[in-house]
């Protein structure tokens, strides 16, 4: 089994550990927005270690819906890299485990409709993209 490797940024790390380890009783809101979020497990691009990180739970029928907004930095959250290197996942929302499968959605009406669901759960995505010039990458987790 491949090695945890801890984020290097310390909100996530935290995040993580206090999710996992109230059994997702505690942990389960993003940071300072107070709204619900769950924890992705992936395996890195180059590393192939596991990797976790906490993204806005945004829920479309049994869908997760993942939004690589980086807050509308130039570049992508390494997160996106990895999903596009490895599609299967495992997504932690609160005290249940899902064995799920991304697939990135491009461009047309599957994902205006997407993108939209996220605005309105999260109305800053549209000011995060307003300040990029890259498309923001939209990521559906499927049931596996």
């Amino acid at each position: 089994m491949a090695e945890y490797i801890p984020s290097t940024a310390e909100w996530v790390r935290d995040q993580v550990e206090l999710y996992e380890s109230s059994g997702g009783t505690q942990g389960t809101t993003l940071r300072e927005t107070g709204l619900p979020c769950i924890i992705v497990t992936n395996r890195g691009q180059r590393t192939g270690g596991i990797r976790k990180t906490p993204l806005m739970r945004m829920k479309d029928g049994d869908n997760y819906v993942l939004v690589g907004s980086r807050g509308g930095a130039p570049t992508n959250p390494s997160w996106v890299y990895n999903l596009r290197a490895h599609q299967d996942v495992e997504v932690r929302d609160a005290t249940e485990v899902y064995a799920m499968r991304v697939r990135e959605v491009e461009p047309g009406a599957e994902r205006d409709r997407l993108w939209e669901l996220s605005v309105a759960a999260f109305p800053p995505y549209a000011d995060y993209q307003e300040r990029t010039k890259r498309l923001i990458p939209v990521f559906l987790a499927e049931p596996a």
